[in-house]
């Protein structure tokens, strides 16, 4: 039946022509490409498509598992970078904060110690203020002391002294012709002064000047209060009534021998006393000009002192020769001026508003020797 089935096909075939053939054959093809389309549309389907083998699916398996373990490996390479890169911004965070921590605890540490600092330089300031308060009281007293022993002294030293001197008066007096010299020596001695009273007048207003241009003012209102003193003496002693006939020094015999410039003079009490004053003035007048050229911030030249070269305060021209009390005021000066610029008491004391000279540093100037 297959055969006659066959022959009948290829006899109809012949007869209808090529045409009709291959009309009836393209149908087919037409329809099978049409399905072909459907078929890339919709998914196949698990029965159509053809069946692997068994090697081939567990090969696909396998490179399965190994794209999931490369994208695992992949995935936790990421996470472990991200979970590193995590953990170094961490420590990088958690630097800085301690960091910034022990900056902050550097800082207070800093500011106590600076606080610290401070209040150990406060105390030791109070304590160096209240060493200078208790060490100035204790200088102040000792000064009292010692000027109240020094005061004793002399007062002793002029006591033995104006006994001995009575003594010797009711023994000895001067001649009236020894009187006559000596009251006109000093008739000499006031008017030579009067004249180099007038002469210190021009070089006092050079002085003035000077100080002025050198804007010293703490010599200069020294210099000024000396000015004035000097003046109101000098006026005293030309208004003053003079009686050398009642006076005793001018019959008091010398009692002392002093040594000055190369040579050698002697003085009764009253011409001694005179000298003593001479040095004391000196030291006071000597400490206020050295504190004045302190406070001046000026060089230590105490030369340049006015009173150091006029030398002629507490002198009213009696008793000794104004070159002798100059020259004992310009030593007391000296000491002065140098206690007074460096603010100390080397030479003397300072005891109720009065500056003096320490007795024995007076002993050692004069060098008296008695000769009764």
């Amino acid at each position: 039946m297959k055969r006659i089935g066959m022959t009948g096909i290829v006899v109809l075939s012949l007869l209808l022509g090529p045409s009709a053939f291959g009309h009836s054959w393209q149908q087919p093809d037409n329809d099978k490409d049409k399905q072909e389309k459907k078929d890339q549309k919709q998914p196949e389907r698990p029965q159509n498509r053809p069946q692997p083998n068994r090697g081939q699916e567990q090969q696909r398996e396998q490179e399965q598992r190994r794209d999931v373990q490369q994208q695992q490996r992949a995935q936790e390479q990421e996470r472990q970078q991200q979970l590193n890169q995590q953990r170094v911004q961490q420590q990088r965070q958690d630097e800085m904060n301690r960091q910034q921590q022990q900056r902050a605890q550097e800082q207070e540490r800093q500011q106590q110690l600076n606080q610290r600092s401070i209040q150990q330089q406060r105390e030791i300031e109070l304590n160096r203020q209240r060493a200078q308060q208790q060490m100035s009281q204790q200088q102040l007293a000792q000064q009292q002391r010692q000027f109240e022993l020094n005061q004793q002294r002399l007062e002793q030293q002029r006591e033995a002294e104006i006994a001995r001197q009575q003594q010797a008066l009711q023994q000895q007096r001067l001649s009236q012709e020894r009187q006559q010299q000596l009251i006109q020596q000093q008739q000499t001695r006031l008017a030579e002064y009067r004249r180099n009273v007038e002469a210190n007048e021009i070089r006092m207003q050079q002085q003035t000047e000077y100080l002025q241009q050198q804007r010293r003012m703490a010599q200069y209102r020294f210099q000024r209060n000396y000015l004035e003193r000097l003046r109101e003496e000098q006026a005293r002693a030309e208004q003053a009534r003079y009686d050398y006939s009642s006076d005793p020094y001018f019959y008091s015999p010398p009692i002392y021998r002093y040594y000055r410039g190369g040579s050698y003079y002697e003085v009764n009490q009253y011409g001694a006393e005179l000298l003593r004053r001479a040095v004391n003035y000196g030291y006071q007048e000597g400490f206020e000009a050295g504190a004045a050229d302190r406070e001046d911030n000026w060089n230590y030249d105490y030369r340049d002192c006015y009173a150091y070269q006029d030398a002629n305060f507490g002198y009213d021209g009696y008793y000794e020769d104004q070159g002798a009390y100059n020259h004992y005021f310009r030593e007391g000066f000296r000491r002065g001026y140098e206690d007074g610029y460096y603010s100390r008491y080397q030479y003397g004391t300072y005891y109720d508003g009065q500056y003096s000279i320490l007795g024995e540093v007076l002993s050692q100037i004069l060098s008296f020797a008695a000769i009764r």
